[in-house]
């Protein structure tokens, strides 16, 4: 049985630009819908699951300050929320823009004026090999009794790990959630102390992406700023792996930063580099995973355990211990039991990972 088309829904009130997009749409191989108006969006929202939505800013030919196309972004995160959207305009100032992407979870912009079929494409493609958030908008009163989702092989669909971005400049925040949504996470973004510190305390995050400034201001006294700082302490004390992006190049600052809140990876922005932090995330993640694996073993595994990775023997670690050698033998078999491995060296593999 073939699988059905993705649907992708185009919000725009010129004919000529519906006709552009769809034939764009169709060709990368998704069926589309056409709204021209908020309504008519919402309608076509309520009625069918989208992939993705290119919205235009304005739906009024003759208004340059009509604005419904945030509105129609807004009901894509409340009715569709697996649908990434592009906004398209030809009337949006930076502004306008930055708040697309930050505040109403746009994916990105163009902008009409300098659109380009190939780049359009580049982005769709990007989209549709993008993972899936599994999400439904359903209602408070109807979550409580709704049983957990599945796939179509039946097994329980999990929810990806979460991240959060704390930055108060805009692009940064632009960057940082694109590239980690890329590398498979749920992205909560922030720019205060106070949005950061209320978002750690509701939810459980994998990894925090930090800035140490959150004013603007670039300077090494953590005294004169220690908003970024305080949070350092937070990710530290909540097990959280933290990678810090942040505009301080003093080496000892660096160092300090490394040694007092043990954080995974520190990253230059004049040095930045979009593969490198990819390449730091996705260790970050591997380090994580192995972390979680260690946490199954019980306290006197765990001793064991980091006894058998510097070195020793079973009976020098039943002798450090104080137990029998046949006591070490049953908790290394319940160690390699939990961690799936076979081998002493694949479990000292484990420690060191995590």
């Amino acid at each position: 049985m073939t699988a059905q088309a993705p649907h992708a829904l185009v919000v725009e009130d010129d004919l000529s630009w519906q006709q552009i997009i769809s034939e764009i749409l169709s060709d990368c191989g998704l069926k589309v819908d056409v709204a021209t108006d908020l309504n008519d969006a919402t309608t076509r929202l309520k009625s069918q699951a989208h992939r993705l939505a290119v919205v235009d800013l304005s739906l009024s030919p003759n208004d340059h300050n009509n604005y419904d196309g945030l509105r129609v972004l807004d009901a894509i995160r409340r009715l569709d929320p697996n649908c990434r959207a592009i906004l398209l305009t030809g009337f949006a100032t930076v502004e306008l823009a930055v708040m697309a992407l930050t505040e109403y979870g746009a994916f990105t912009f163009l902008r009409k004026e300098s659109f380009q079929r190939s780049q359009f494409r580049d982005i769709v493609y990007r989209i549709l090999v993008s993972p899936l958030v599994v999400v439904a908008p359903v209602s408070a009163s109807a979550a409580a009794s709704t049983p957990p989702a599945r796939g179509s092989n039946g097994a329980l669909q999990v929810p990806r790990e979460k991240a959060l971005v704390v930055e108060d400049d805009a692009g940064w925040r632009s960057i940082l959630e694109e590239l980690l949504a890329d590398s498979g996470f749920l992205v909560r973004t922030c720019a205060s102390f106070g949005d950061a510190l209320g978002y750690l305390r509701k939810e459980k995050y994998s990894l925090a992406v930090l800035d140490l400034f959150l004013h603007g201001k670039i300077n090494s006294l953590p005294e004169s700023n220690p908003e970024g700082y305080q949070l350092l302490a937070t990710t530290q004390k909540d097990h959280i792996s933290t990678i810090v992006v942040s505009g301080i190049t003093e080496p000892e600052e660096i160092q300090r930063v490394y040694s007092e809140y043990a954080i995974s990876a520190y990253m230059e922005k004049q040095a930045f580099d979009r593969a490198a932090f990819r390449r730091l995330v996705e260790e970050t993640k591997r380090g994580h995973e192995a972390q979680s694996e260690l946490s199954r073993l019980t306290e006197r595994e765990r001793e064991v355990l980091d006894l058998l990775a510097q070195g020793l023997t079973n009976k020098e670690i039943a002798e450090k211990l104080v137990i029998t050698t046949n006591t070490v033998k049953r908790h290394l078999k319940a160690i390699f039991e939990k961690l799936n491995v076979h081998t002493r060296s694949a479990a000292t593999a484990k420690v060191a990972g995590g």
